[in-house]
């Protein structure tokens, strides 16, 4: 949503698919999770009195409008790239097919899976671990807007200090907050290590690709 409060900045997704198509041509192979904070949250719905369940399947579609906005700004580039949802949506997206899904990033595709699992209660950090371990990728990114993992939430406490490395135990038990702990344990018990980064720092996902140390690495 860049600067605004709400909605989609085309110059935030145009800057974004520019840094997905730089790593494509590196011959990287991609696929994005994509959240829907810049329009509601189902546990923020939840809270404001709507049921949990209904409050998630909103979050759910506000994620496939995110993916499409993103699929948009690709196919702008001249690139080629697949929606695929988790909750059947056919009109607009493809069904998540983890056989087709690995298809499309062999010819050279960005997919982006949108819709989180297609079930409540789950975080698109739960979708993002376990499609990562799903398609058998070698790095899963938490793009966020910190540089990587505190001791604290750096915004209030000036002292916090940043981790270069952690391990998955140690999130969960110091509770970190990286990502939720069930996307933490999916990726502790399939050794899928993840790197936490700022989306805004341009290069970034460049870099966390080619192994330098950028942000924060968790892994065993």
């Amino acid at each position: 949503m860049g600067e605004s409060s709400f909605g989609i900045d085309p110059k935030v997704i145009k800057r974004i698919a520019n840094e997905i198509q730089e790593l494509a041509e590196a011959g990287a192979e991609i696929a994005v999770v994509l959240g829907a904070g810049n329009f509601f949250r189902g546990s923020g719905l939840a809270a404001l009195g709507i049921e949990r369940v209904t409050a998630d399947h909103m979050g759910m579609l506000g994620t496939v409008m995110n993916s499409l906005a993103l699929q948009d700004a690709l196919e702008q580039l001249g690139m080629f790239a697949r929606v695929m949802s988790a909750i059947v949506i056919n009109e607009v997206c493809e069904d998540y097919i983890r056989r087709r899904a690995v298809r499309h990033l062999e010819k050279g595709r960005v997919v982006i899976f949108a819709a989180g699992i297609g079930n409540p209660f789950f975080t698109t950090d739960s979708a993002a671990s376990l499609r990562a371990v799903e398609i058998n990728a070698e790095l899963l990114i938490k793009a966020t807007k910190v540089d990587g993992v505190y001791s604290a939430d750096p915004v209030l406490d000036k002292t916090a200090t940043r981790y270069e490395t952690l391990k998955y135990d140690e999130v969960i038990e110091r509770k970190l907050g990286v990502m939720d702990t069930t996307a933490v344990v999916l990726c502790r018990d399939n050794n899928m290590p993840l790197r936490v980064l700022d989306m805004m720092n341009h290069g970034a996902l460049m870099r966390a690709a080619l192994g330098q140390n950028e942000g924060t690495l968790v892994s065993q």
